[in-house]
């Protein structure tokens, strides 16, 4: 079992190569976003895959896949860039509740666009949307993102995936005036915030709803579907971004249905 886990960061890395030392029965789990868990130990094999599979839960409300089982490598890469499908019919969708959680319909934000055109969410149905809370002012945020927007580049011939960084508790201007220092040229939305004492995003509906309800810390990322329900959610910096180009494909080939 000489190949690593994709996605995972560091850390990851770290805990693989521990587990590839330690006994039987042992198994290790991964998620999108670069969740992993594992145990060696066990009784049997089955029990310590259903132990791997609950420790990563317990660290990523992403779906967890079993990567490993004692000697034997389990995971089928090909499948990997589907993993946060199943996707909902319309009909599911249709009886989704509002929230942050994958499967959820995310809160109907107003924000403008790049171009200063004012927007909201539940315009994009029929997109794969990457929700990026970000701000010039959080180091994790600007070491993340010359990556990100090397992502939206490699993605600029899908249509149909829409990135909307929205700054959040600075103003747009200072935001963009970052990216522009620093040559990045994914397009910027603007959240509206008024500056580092503007905790709230606004709503379509006219009100709004404080920035840690959506995002604990920064960054966190969404994506959301073509039915605007969550599918990939993510408190931190992502680990290599460009892993998720596949990702993202698949959801918009096969999301909306």
């Amino acid at each position: 079992m000489a190949n690593e886990p994709p996605g995972l960061p560091p850390a990851g890395g770290a805990a693989y190569r521990e587990y590839q030392r330690a006994p039987h029965h042992r198994a290790f789990a991964i998620a999108p976003g670069g969740a992993w868990g594992w145990v060696s130990g066990e009784d049997s094999s089955d029990q310590a895959e259903d132990k791997a599979i609950a420790a990563c839960r317990a660290a990523s409300p992403q779906k967890c896949l079993l990567y490993a089982s004692d000697e034997r490598l389990v995971f089928a890469e090909k499948s990997w860039p589907g993993a946060w499908g199943p996707y909902a019919t319309a009909q599911q969708a249709n009886k989704a509740g509002s929230g942050t959680q994958p499967g959820q319909r995310f809160p109907d934000i107003a924000y403008r666009n790049a171009q200063g055109k004012s927007l909201k969410l539940s315009s994009l149905r029929g997109k794969v949307v990457l929700l990026h809370f970000w701000a010039s002012w959080c180091p994790p945020c600007r070491k993340e993102m010359p990556e990100l927007a090397k992502l939206h580049s490699d993605l600029a011939d899908r249509k149909d995936i829409i990135f909307i960084p929205l700054q959040v508790r600075e103003t747009h201007a200072v935001a963009r005036q970052w990216a522009a220092d620093n040559a990045l040229k994914i397009p910027l939305a603007d959240s509206g915030s008024q500056g580092e004492d503007d905790p709230l995003l606004h709503l379509a509906s006219g009100g709004t709803i404080p920035d840690r309800q959506i995002a604990r810390s920064f960054p966190t990322t969404y994506v959301l579907d073509k039915h605007g329900l969550v599918i990939f959610s993510h408190v931190g910096p992502v680990h290599a971004w460009s892993e998720y180009a596949p990702f993202l494909r698949d959801a918009a080939s096969r999301s909306g249905k």
